[in-house]
């Protein structure tokens, strides 16, 4: 992205999603948003398609190949996966896809839970670079950044989701 592009709205890139997704409902699926950014997706998501039942959350740090070099992160959440995995229908939420791995640390982690039916992928932002074969089932946003840039989800004090933009 060039320093002059403006970024779109998260909030209407949420409602665009629910809409993306609302054809599977007939399937009963369970959300289950990735900390942090995932997670106030996947609960946005819930409200916009009217579900009523929790939302899952999960953390990674544990379950990452890089956990190793990178240490613990020290704002681990726990994970809270409040529904039966085994034969569910989930549907797992995230900010941005990028190389593939916290998406894989997720499902490793998600499966420790149960063999749900199947897992889909719902991303805001996907921004390529993948190192592993994993591809978002729904996204809103293909965006091209350079290298040290990095795309960050806030959740503003009103509690609107908004984009900002990173240089590393």
């Amino acid at each position: 992205m060039h320093p002059n592009d403006t970024l779109p709205d998260a909030e209407a890139q949420c409602r665009q999603l629910a809409e993306l997704i609302r054809p599977m409902l007939a399937q009963d699926p369970a959300l289950v948003g990735i900390y942090s950014g995932g997670a106030w997706i996947a609960e946005r998501l819930s409200e916009l398609l009217g579900l009523d039942r929790e939302t899952g959350l999960i953390d990674v740090s544990f379950y990452r190949d890089d956990f190793a070099e990178k240490g613990l992160h020290p704002q681990v959440k726990p994970t809270l996966i409040p529904f039966d995995v085994e034969g569910r229908h989930i549907i797992l939420v995230d900010d941005v896809l990028y190389t593939g791995r916290t998406t894989r640390a997720a499902i490793n982690e998600l499966f420790d839970y149960g063999r749900p039916a199947s897992v889909s992928l719902a991303v805001l932002a996907d921004r390529g670079g993948r190192e592993l074969p994993v591809a978002a089932t729904w996204k809103v946003w293909d965006v091209a950044l350079e290298t040290k840039q990095s795309l960050v989800l806030e959740k503003q004090d009103d509690g609107q989701l908004a984009w900002r933009l990173e240089n590393a």
